[in-house]
């Protein structure tokens, strides 16, 4: 029996019986053609034809797990994940290869099953060896799973097992820094500036290791290679960033500033970014999500334990973190982009049954319940199973209203900090792949100002839902401030709170220097030294009234 599948100029024959009469590798070749011609498919978006290409390839070669794994990956680009767990698994079955595992235990994390992935990881890290990539792929999985101690301990064995590597390395060292082993991610640091000087990320990242003093600092350092030039705007605009923080540490501010501007205005040439698309969007949900609109009784998710920090980033949000992880009742899910994703999923599922709706529109036709359910049990796996934990994502302020609408339990606390002060240090911050709008004054006081309408709007619709933490009490008053804290979300006082966390807590956040610090108050009007540079900004914010809060 023979079947052709026509697919828009692939032709391909498959069947039943494809590998008799053949030789291993007559088999080899026929197999590597047709598996180019649905990795192509995938390339050009087709991906209902790559799926049934891919599935049929499967069917037809059904102990070749090279065919099975593609069957895999065409489903999960399109989005079938459990569909494409069950064609890895076979790949699993019919051959030892530890690449399928790894791609299983990358759509476990798709799938938000991710509890099952350390003992996979276990398994593919017994059977590694001295394979340093493969050594290094476990490292990324654990890193990404919130296990920096078992990441540091694969990048280790990779690193040992092949010699010196440049991204290797600058992997250990990030994970080294979140952990708070600044002197040793100092040591990879420079090793990586050795075999690459003109890396820009790897600069700045050394440069926020540690607060720099006059016996011990970089900055001759970056000018000289500032100097000398860069290939890459992205690299220079890292290395102005990186200068710009040194010399702020050094009480150079006029200095700081300049490379500052220089850096900001270097990386905002190299990434597209639509203010005015983002403020239509906080909008168009102000608009959906009225008080009407969110007082209509809906079943919802009712677990407790969840705790969301929200606000503008670099706004004491790890500060906060940090007062309820000493309490020892919580723990870290990290930074999630769960919510975000469980929602897009639901708001796709709801418009597939009326099209006509608005994705905004979408958001109150979702089934809450699920959505709810969905996230805690993600969340909780990020958070190794804790019955309370904190997810950290500051833009997950935009969704507070359908928070607590799947989660009414959900404790939501936001950390206000003086606009001008909080404008300054998201600005003076190097994000990586986030937070677009930081690098001009213009689009920063935009999103600012659409942040701050998005807030006042949750406190009038939903009244007594959102506690505000203004980072200036929370610093200068932090014992009263950390009790509100702990009593609005219902735990028992810690003295420990007021505590440095311990040298191993990890905080994967830009703040993990400043966070394993005592609570200073240095910060507090920081940008006031730069009142000039800041002006248009500072105009901005006051056309909004934003200045006399």
């Amino acid at each position: 029996m023979e079947g052709r599948l026509d697919k828009g100029g692939y032709k391909l024959c498959v069947t039943t019986n494809p590998t008799v009469g053949l030789t291993v590798m007559e088999v080899t070749a026929i197999l590597q053609q047709q598996l180019f011609q649905g990795s192509t498919l995938l390339r050009h978006g087709r991906l209902s034809e790559a799926v049934e290409l891919g599935e049929a390839i499967a069917e037809a070669y059904p102990d070749q797990s090279r065919a099975l794994a593609f069957a895999a990956e065409a489903n999960s680009v399109n989005g079938n994940l459990p569909q494409a767990l069950g064609w890895i698994d076979k790949a699993i079955e019919c051959s030892d290869d530890p690449q399928h595992k790894i791609k299983k235990a990358w759509l476990l994390s798709r799938s938000l099953r991710r509890d099952e992935i350390p003992p996979l990881a276990e398994q593919v890290a017994a059977q590694a060896g001295t394979d340093g990539r493969l050594l290094w792929q476990i490292g990324k999985l654990y890193y990404h799973h919130n296990c920096l101690p078992q990441a540091i301990a694969q990048y280790e064995r990779a690193l040992s097992a092949v010699g010196d590597n440049t991204s290797w390395r600058y992997d250990l060292a990030l994970a080294r820094f979140y952990t708070g082993d600044a002197e040793r991610a100092e040591q990879d640091l420079n090793k990586v500036l050795a075999a690459a000087p003109e890396a820009g990320a790897v600069i700045y990242l050394r440069s926020t290791l540690r607060k720099q003093c006059q016996q011990s600092n970089h900055v001759a350092d970056i000018e000289a290679r500032l100097k000398k030039g860069f290939a890459k705007p992205d690299d220079e605009a890292g290395a102005l960033y990186a200068l710009a923080k040194e010399l702020e540490d050094l009480g150079e501010h006029a200095a700081s500033f300049h490379a500052l501007v220089a850096g900001a205005d270097k990386k905002r040439r190299t990434i597209q970014y639509d203010a005015s698309a983002f403020a239509a969007t906080l909008r168009e949900i102000s608009e959906v999500q009225d008080a009407t609109a969110l007082a209509i009784p809906v079943e919802s998710c009712q677990e407790e334990g969840a705790v969301f920090i929200v606000g503008m980033p670099r706004s004491g949000t790890t500060l906060a973190e940090r007062i309820l992880l000493q309490s020892g009742k919580v723990k870290d899910a990290g930074e999630l982009l769960d919510f975000g994703f469980q929602l897009t999923t639901a708001v796709q599922q709801a418009r597939s049954v009326d099209p006509a709706l608005s994705h905004a529109a979408a958001t109150l036709h979702v089934d809450f319940a699920t959505l709810g359910r969905d996230y805690m049990r993600g969340a909780r796996q990020m958070a190794g199973g804790s019955s309370r934990f904190i997810d950290k994502l500051p833009a997950n302020y935009m969704y507070c209203g359908l928070i607590h609408r799947a989660l009414p339990k959900a404790k939501i606390l936001h950390m206000v900090r003086d606009p001008m002060d909080s404008c300054y240090a998201v600005f003076k911050t190097l994000f990586f792949n986030a937070y677009d709008f930081s690098y001009d004054l213009d689009e920063l006081a935009d999103y600012y100002i659409a942040y701050r309408r998005m807030m006042r709007h949750w406190h009038e619709v939903m009244p007594g839902v959102i506690l505000d933490v203004r980072y200036e009490d929370l610093v200068t008053d932090t014992e009263v401030q950390a009790k509100r804290i702990y009593a609005w979300c219902g735990l028992d006082w810690n003295p420990d709170a007021l505590n440095v966390p311990e040298k191993d807590k990890v905080f994967a956040t830009a703040s993990a220097a400043q966070v394993r610090e005592p609570v200073h108050t240095r910060s507090v009007n920081s940008s006031r030294k730069h009142a000039e540079g800041l002006a248009k900004l500072v105009e901005r914010l006051a056309e909004f009234r934003l200045m006399e809060s």
